[in-house]
């Protein structure tokens, strides 16, 4: 695979460069290409390389389906790493239990069940971005972000991202995956019960899970997440991926895509997906990444 080019961090200036790009408008041009039929797949026009993170900073995004994965993956390559792993849901939720000026804002709206706005969520990653370069951070991992064209728009005109990964799981496992998450009522761990085995089928491999089990005196306490039900998963899955191709096909026209399939549980699939992003030299670090 191709190798990521240098990029700078985000700078001191990304507050005022995001609302300047929030509130003229100002848009790129997109295009759409086809899928390349292999995993993992690159878009077309790619010329990406995984250089040893060592020479450049990480300035990557995650995306996938609610449940895939992209949070456990995304923490692990940040420690492995040591660049930050920045999920949106945590800065909303960070948000909210703060005084800070959008806390009673954003109350209102989740009070309401309404969607947060692109323009909180772009003043929240700034923050970030900002306090991040204060520290000296160098790069990034978004998690949840960007989800629509326009923010992937914004974010284009803020800062450079050079690796878009696409984690995918067939629907039927993600599925099965996500009836069986548990937390413990009394820890806040989270867990999942169920053990999946599902045989290949129509050019779809065996896949294999095993269950995340909580230790003994958590077992009777687990509970399911109220909208953990068949019917509601199936229509978050099916809004994330009418809403997710064009985000997709955004960063596949840039040759940033890069979309990787899930081979199984984290033992197959976190060996494998280093070795997609040539991390190899990292897999003795691994531990720190547990």
């Amino acid at each position: 695979m191709a190798a990521l080019t240098r990029l700078s961090k985000p700078s001191f200036s990304s507050v005022y460069r995001i609302s300047r790009c929030l509130y003229s408008g100002a848009a790129p041009e997109t295009t759409s290409h086809g899928a390349s039929p292999y995993s993992p797949r690159l878009g077309p026009t790619s010329n990406l390389a995984v250089k040893d993170p060592k020479d450049r900073s990480v300035q990557w995004v995650f995306l996938g389906s609610p449940g895939v994965g992209k949070g456990t993956y995304a923490s692990r390559l940040s420690n492995l790493l040591g660049v930050p792993h920045i999920a949106t849901g945590d800065l909303v939720r960070e948000e909210l239990a703060s005084s800070g000026p959008l806390s009673q804002e954003l109350s209102d709206i989740v009070n309401r069940g309404k969607l947060v706005s692109d323009e909180i969520i772009i003043n929240l990653l700034s923050k970030r971005l900002e306090a991040g370069g204060a520290k000296g951070e160098l790069g990034f991992i978004l998690d949840g972000f960007p989800r629509t064209i326009r923010q992937a728009e914004i974010l284009e005109g803020v800062t450079e991202v050079d690796l878009v990964l696409n984690l995918k799981l067939r629907e039927d496992v993600l599925l099965e995956k996500c009836l069986g998450r548990r937390t413990c009522s009394q820890c806040g761990g989270n867990f999942n019960v169920a053990s999946i085995n599902v045989t290949g089928s129509n050019g779809h491999p065996a896949i294999s899970m095993a269950p995340l089990l909580p230790p003994a005196h958590c077992m009777s306490k687990l509970v399911t997440r109220a909208d953990d039900t068949e019917e509601v998963i199936k229509h978050r899955i099916h809004v994330y991926n009418e809403k997710s191709r064009p985000v997709e096909e955004f960063y596949r026209s840039r040759g940033k895509l890069l979309e990787f399939d899930l081979p199984g549980g984290i033992p197959e699939s976190w060996p494998k997906l280093l070795e997609v992003l040539n991390l190899d030299d990292y897999k003795e670090k691994q531990s720190a990444a547990a």
